[in-house]
């Protein structure tokens, strides 16, 4: 993804002259942010069309490619998409992509610009506090300016861009950064502060200790603000700044024309990594870090893995190209995002790649099944969160069992099985873990604990008891299939279930939620019997029953 040169009439509160007509922002002259009023475009801006059970395309063994076909054992990760976010749309713009998103308790703040003409941006705050339905709280839109860079702390929003110093009285310089207030998911256009400094397009920002650091691409450089009021307290010059990453009281930035500087947290160099990567100018590019190991996306190589104790070159990632993508693609990779045990790799048109470590080893798990060019990725807790160009902001979760699952179910067997899940009339079937299914047919007594999904199927025969403990989710929105809970048979939740189809209970079926705390989300209708029977204390998200 590249950054144009922005021409751009900034906001009001810097005082800039702008050479629009837009609506009038604090009664003064025309400016650039505006506050999104209506409503009905935030709610109609969720989106859950493709919502549900993804599927992950795994490495075929003989080809070595990523392949659509089915596995025969049910798969690690049981992935489900919970919503998108549509990009922004106002006043005749219309190609807004999604570029950066930051994290900070129930909110997730996510920045737009655009690659062509008319240059347009926005900033939107999202609330996951209810993960089953995320709202969009609060949407800062921006003429004539990208936001290509978003962090967040302290009731603060801090966003890196552009403005063209020709068209501003009081801007001084083509980069800038601005800290935005906000309240419980509100933006405060009272309470906004600029800085400003060379190069053509910012390209990231961070924060550390009492500084935000901003990085800015073309004839740009490393700037150092002070947090309280942005006044700037050091600049190093580089032309082609890409971004910023933190590791324990090391800095990292990342120079497009060669690689790594790794500094001190008085911003005093300590070494560099010199990478011969072609990685562009004005291209976004994220990097992270593992315990001992900095992580550079190197774009058409894919992941760079260095020791960033002593620089050395580790090895290559290679892109992980999806099945569907063309070889004339832009499939690169963009950014990378540690969380535990997996990173997740923002592979451009080769869309979301999920790698693991394990035994201090990183190596490639599968792509995940989502739409659009993936630009960015953030992972914090059981969530994932995917800029994805013009599909927006995708959430996804990744439904790993918690402790109290794994302690309450101490003993069983992990499942290791097939794909397709069929317990016999005479069987019981116990199972802990965390997987993949394409269909699942009980005749008999089954026991799950953990974290699981179907993607096709599930069906509860006559008589057959299911309970599950844990996290439960079949088919997705796109592709909607039923839970059938047929004649006389018993489904007991203790957890979380989410049905992308209709709950049939036939007669004489038995639903039944256990503790306080368990949940249902059907995104269908319920058929019950009049014979059939739903007990227990439980949400019903969707207010179905």
């Amino acid at each position: 993804m590249k950054f144009k040169y922005l021409l751009f009439s900034t906001a009001i509160a810097l005082g800039f002259v702008a050479c629009s007509d837009e609506t009038t922002l604090h009664n003064e002259a025309k400016g650039l942010a505006e506050l999104e009023v209506n409503q009905e475009n935030l709610i109609n801006s969720i989106v859950f069309d493709n919502a549900g059970v993804l599927g992950v395309f795994e490495e075929n063994n003989t080809s070595g490619k990523f392949s659509k076909e089915e596995p025969n054992l049910a798969g690690d990760y049981p992935l489900t998409l919970i919503a998108q976010v549509e990009p922004p749309s106002y006043k005749g713009n219309e190609n807004l992509a999604a570029t950066h998103v930051a994290i900070e308790g129930d909110f997730a703040y996510v920045s737009y610009n655009t690659q062509n003409e008319p240059y347009a941006g926005a900033v939107d705050i999202i609330d996951v506090s209810n993960p089953h339905n995320p709202k969009v709280s609060a949407r800062l839109n921006y003429t004539n300016a990208d936001i290509n860079s978003i962090t967040v702390e302290n009731g603060y929003v801090y966003v890196a861009g552009s403005v063209d110093s020709e068209l501003s009285v009081r801007a001084t310089e083509n980069s800038f950064v601005a800290k935005i207030a906000i309240n419980n998911g509100r933006f405060d256009l009272n309470n906004i502060t600029y800085g400003f400094q060379k190069g053509k397009a910012g390209t990231d920002v961070a924060l550390y200790r009492n500084n935000v650091i901003a990085t800015s691409g073309k004839e740009g450089t490393l700037t150092i603000y002070k947090k309280s009021d942005l006044a700037i307290e050091s600049q190093i010059i580089s032309d082609n700044l890409l971004s910023i990453a933190m590791h324990n009281d090391n800095i990292a930035v990342l120079d497009g024309d060669f690689g790594v500087t790794l500094y001190d947290n008085n911003f005093n160099e300590l070494k560099t990594i010199e990478i011969d990567t072609d990685l562009g100018i004005g291209s976004k590019k994220n990097m992270d870090f593992t315990d001992t190991k900095i992580l550079v996306p190197e774009a058409n190589k894919g992941v760079g893995v260095y020791n960033f104790s002593t620089g050395e070159h580790i090895k290559y990632i290679p892109v992980s190209i999806h099945p569907d993508a063309s070889a004339n693609s832009d499939n690169v990779t963009n950014a990378i995002s540690k969380n535990g045990d997996i990173v997740m790799i923002a592979n451009g048109a080769s869309g979301l790649c999920l790698a693991e470590e394990k035994n201090g080893e990183l190596k490639v798990f599968g792509i995940i099944d989502i739409e659009g060019s993936v630009n960015y990725v953030n992972t914090k807790g059981d969530y994932v969160f995917a800029a994805s160009g013009r599909e927006g902001l995708q959430i996804i979760k990744l439904n790993r069992p918690t402790e109290s699952l794994e302690t309450k179910c101490y003993g069983l067997d992990e499942y290791r099985g097939s794909s397709n899940l069929n317990v016999g009339g005479k069987d019981i079937r116990q199972y802990t873990g965390s997987k993949r299914f394409n269909n699942v047919s009980v005749s008999g007594q089954l026991l799950l604990c953990g974290s699981w999904t179907s993607r096709y199927s599930t069906v509860i025969q006559d008589g057959a008891l299911f309970e599950m403990r844990g996290t439960y989710s079949l088919a997705s929105n796109n592709r909607r299939r039923n839970l059938i809970i047929k004649q006389g048979a018993t489904v007991k939740i203790e957890g979380s279930i989410t049905i992308y189809g209709d709950v049939i209970l036939e007669d004489g079926a038995t639903l039944k939620f256990i503790g306080e705390n368990s949940v249902i989300n059907v995104f269908g209708k319920v058929e019950k019997s009049d014979t059939a029977t739903v007990l227990g204390n439980y949400t019903d998200v969707q207010d179905k029953f």
